[in-house]
């Protein structure tokens, strides 16, 4: 895949045994998000910087979100108008749900807006401590995006032991190929 990606990783970044580290030596042309904010996430902060990435993309990219970078991507896509091809939402969290971190508050008021006209797949695990009854991809599919839910994985993190996650490669290359991208 020649496409560019835009990393958008959860709390903390993606440590270099995370599915998304391993996917930006797969995949040429992808940039991660740099919030200055990354371990005590301050929302317009973390905006600006997927707003930059998007902005330095040749062409609209892929936005790959993970757990906290899901929500994140909701504010930017209610308040953004610059392009993006897809966005590919992976263990989307549940702001009122108990595991949820405190600090990350303000990114739980999320938009009702919908997640507008370009495509949306978004992936869970049956066992997420993050969305343990499965509200945030109900929330992400009322939002207008095409839930998968898979078997239990846990979080769909670094704690998870995916490594390069062939799985999850699987099913963004059958998203993109559907939506002919």
């Amino acid at each position: 895949m020649s496409r560019r990606f835009v990393m958008v990783p959860g709390i903390g970044g993606s440590g270099p045994e995370h599915w998304q580290s391993h996917w930006e030596t797969f995949y040429p042309n992808t940039l991660r998000i740099e919030p200055n904010s990354r371990d005590k996430p301050d929302l317009a902060d973390w905006f600006a910087a997927l707003d930059r990435a998007v902005a330095a993309a040749r062409y609209p990219p892929v936005l790959v979100c993970h757990s906290l970078g899901c929500l994140l991507f909701a504010h930017w896509r209610a308040a953004s108008s610059r392009a993006i091809a897809a966005a590919f939402l992976v263990a989307v969290p549940d702001p009122s749900g108990p595991a949820f971190p405190a600090q990350a508050k303000a990114f739980g008021a999320l938009p009702a807006t919908g997640f507008g006209e370009r495509p949306v797949l978004a992936v869970a695990s049956e066992n997420d401590p993050y969305d343990p009854t499965a509200s945030g991809i109900a929330w992400a599919a009322r939002q207008g995006a095409w839930p998968r839910r898979l078997g239990p994985r846990g979080h769909l993190n670094e704690a998870s032991n995916l490594g390069a996650w062939p799985e999850g490669q699987e099913l963004l290359a059958d998203f993109l190929d559907e939506i002919g991208e």
